[in-house]
């Protein structure tokens, strides 16, 4: 279930042509169970209709202070009493400034200048052509906003509507979907720092072939958004998966497991929890071949002999910060049989508090999960579900072990 489920949200619309992307942000919020009541400027209505945002909100839309629906006529006052938050997607150059200087000349705005400003927060999505976002005055205008307490999300970067490229443009309905998923989540890890390991790693053979996984990478992706959505700062080492990077995650991309292990070692370091999500190869060929193995006519086939990787999970619980305590280590087992006894032995072997298994066959590349969570006390099963709110349970459990 979202972190959005169960909220009431204003969503505001001023003048741009990023008020496509509302009307998809508009359903996604309804998708997660969100109540969402649209405000819209009259630029807004240049853009897109009342009536759009009508049929994806499934309630009458306000674009006026004079509004006779109210029968006190405060529109700006009721609506924004009820809100969860006020959110303003997209945020225009010339919106921004009206926030910044407190003008109500308009239902939105009047409607921003009217909330409580310690139950209701304002969360803005700007959205303009790269010269207006980067012109002084909008700049001064976001920095004195933020410092005023209003949530002012990124700027997007790419092809805008006027030909040019840059940044500037409004964020993607998922994106936005994320950040605010995140603004609403439990902050239980604020002030940790984890670095996660995702995905399978990939050994060569020849410049054309190897040996993987079928690890898709998608519970290691779902561990690292819970995190940043929990207020940690979190690096993701992802090995060749293709996924998009969660909201506010570092991500270095790396392809075999000694990548992987050079790559947890340089982040390490900095970090309070390490967790081992990665299906890491246990072995890799000796030696790589410079070109392409070739069928020859003959039916003798290649031998090909194989080293031990690394073990990256050992080489950190093994560190002097990991054997004081100083830094928490999980560990991840995907098995094909005798799930409990395979993760209780690789927990006591590995040396960590906390082993996390689930059967590999049975996951590798869906949606859904079971997970087994093994420590000295036993184990605990989290029942099958989305890999992402199995995530955000596993990430709350952290969090109280850290306690």
């Amino acid at each position: 279930m979202s972190t959005l489920a169960g909220k009431h949200i204003v969503l505001g619309l001023s003048g741009g042509i990023a008020a496509y992307k509302a009307a998809e942000l508009c359903r996604a919020l309804v998708k997660a169970g969100v109540t969402v009541q649209v405000v819209m400027t009259q630029a807004a209505e240049q853009f897109i209709t009342a009536v759009t945002m009508q049929a994806l909100s499934g309630r009458s839309v306000y674009t006026s202070q004079w509004d006779p629906r109210e029968a006190n006529n405060m529109a700006h006052i009721n609506l924004s009493r009820e809100a969860d938050a006020i959110v303003v997607a997209p945020a225009s150059a010339d919106f921004l400034s009206k926030l910044l200087h407190g003008g109500a000349d308009e239902l939105l705005s009047l409607m921003c200048l009217a909330r409580p400003l310690d139950k209701v927060p304002l969360i803005v999505a700007p959205a303009m052509n790269r010269e207006m976002w980067h012109n002084p005055a909008t700049q001064r205008n976001v920095a004195q906003l933020k410092a005023d307490g209003i949530h002012v999300l990124e700027v997007g970067q790419g092809d805008q509507a006027c030909g040019e490229n840059g940044d500037g443009r409004m964020l993607e309905a998922g994106e936005i979907m994320q950040d605010l998923e995140a603004f609403f989540a439990d902050k239980s890890l604020a002030g940790k720092s984890v670095l996660v390991t995702a995905g399978p790693t990939y050994e060569a053979i020849d410049p054309v072939r190897g040996i993987t996984n079928l690890s898709s990478g998608k519970m290691g992706f779902a561990i690292a958004r819970a995190a940043r959505m929990a207020g940690a700062v979190v690096t993701l080492v992802a090995g060749p998966v293709h996924l998009p990077t969660p909201r506010g995650v570092l991500r270095v991309d790396v392809l075999s497991a000694q990548q992987m292990l050079d790559a947890v070692q340089q982040h390490v370091g900095e970090a309070d929890v390490f967790m081992a999500t990665a299906a890491v190869a246990d072995w890799r060929p000796a030696n790589m071949a410079d070109q392409k193995i070739k069928k020859d006519g003959s039916t003798q086939t290649p031998q090909l002999n194989f080293v031990e990787n690394p073990d990256i999970l050992l080489t950190v619980t093994q560190s002097p910060r990991a054997v004081s305590g100083e830094l928490f280590c999980v560990g991840f087992a995907a098995e094909s049989h005798d799930l409990l006894a395979h993760a209780t032995s690789k927990r006591i072997r590995k040396g960590v508090p906390l082993l996390v298994g689930n059967i590999g066959p049975a996951t590798f590349g869906q949606d859904d999960n079971t997970l087994l969570l093994v420590d000295e006390s036993g184990a605990r099963e989290l029942p099958h579900g989305h890999k992402q709110a199995l995530a955000e349970q596993l990430i709350a459990d952290l969090a109280q072990r850290l306690q």
